[in-house]
């Protein structure tokens, strides 16, 4: 327990550090959107080949991956029923709620839980897979169909997502690990180098981003807010430890990686596609920060009850 403490220390003081960073504005306006790019197009690939390309493919290809998806589709279910049934929310609105329950943070948040609460990043890979190329596709055409655009098809999307460098980063990893190839160390250690810097630089900018937020404001649909923060902050974890200990039986180690996972909040992604599409776009900007907060207790109390 000691070490699932000190994992959330590590990780608080970098967030910290990052809000002070904001709050300050002492490395300029742009320093947000640069450091952000970095990880996403250089640092977070790296880290994300060299986890999966040295990492068992019984970690790869283990019952946590439809665990989550089983946990990710129920309560994007349930926010749906409830939305559409007692508040009437049309498609676009529905799909970002949606989205906001069960599209979970596996990058900037997920990456850093799993390498300091579950002592390794591996854990990660088969959910930013499944959100990338089934939910994230899926999420698109229905905001096209929602907005009238109708230029989407799911292949496309699928297709599109392909350039993705996580995803591109991942499946090469995938392939490494499964034919047993090894990787030089002239090729894989300035990989290992550049990975290191994911981690931290993820936390920092996300420290950045909390400063000077006020969620929950009039008129920005409080009540898709609270219902999908919710969901996302305890129905998942939930779903994920009951289908975890009914369906899969998974052991202790599992178990704890799955809720954990579940526990995650809701991905910054979600704010980029409501955004794009002009819906939903309170809901998913506070649904992400309520989430985020709701972690570190959600968390803690995993951590606390099912740690092996």
């Amino acid at each position: 327990m000691a070490g699932v403490l000190e994992g959330f220390g590590v990780i608080g003081a970098i967030v910290a550090v990052g809000y002070l960073l904001g709050r300050f504005d002492l490395l300029g306006p742009g320093a947000r959107l640069v450091l952000n790019r970095f990880v996403f197009f250089v640092a977070a690939p790296c880290l994300l080949f060299v986890v999966i390309a040295t990492a068992h493919t019984a970690v790869l290809f283990s019952p946590i991956l439809p665990v989550a998806a089983i946990s990710a589709i129920g309560v994007a279910g349930i926010y749906v029923l409830i939305a559409r049934l007692a508040w009437r929310r049309t498609l676009g609105p529905l799909t970002i709620g949606a989205l906001c329950s069960g599209y979970v943070n596996g990058n900037n948040i997920g990456l850093p839980v799993a390498v300091y609460l579950l002592g390794s990043a591996a854990y990660t890979a088969p959910i930013i897979l499944l959100q990338l190329m089934v939910l994230a596709p899926t999420a698109l055409v229905l905001l096209d169909a929602a907005t009238h655009e109708g230029r989407r098809t799911v292949l496309g999307t699928v297709l599109n997502s392909l350039r993705n460098p996580l995803i591109i980063a991942s499946l090469l990893g995938i392939v490494v690990a499964a034919t047993g190839f090894a990787v030089p160390p002239v090729v894989l250690e300035p990989l290992r180098l550049l990975g290191g810097a994911s981690v931290p630089l993820m936390l920092t900018v996300f420290g950045m981003s909390l400063f000077g937020v006020r969620p929950l404001a009039a008129g920005s649909g409080r009540a898709d807010v609270l219902l999908s923060s919710a969901l996302k902050a305890i129905g998942m974890p939930l779903v994920a430890w009951t289908v975890g200990t009914l369906l899969f039986h998974l052991p202790p180690q599992q178990l704890h990686a799955s809720v954990v996972l579940a526990g995650l909040p809701t991905a910054q992604n979600v704010l980029n596609f409501a955004t794009r599409y002009d819906t939903g776009v309170p809901v998913a900007r506070d649904a992400g920060l309520i989430t985020t907060i709701a972690a570190v207790p959600v968390l803690l109390v995993v951590s606390l009850l099912l740690v092996p």
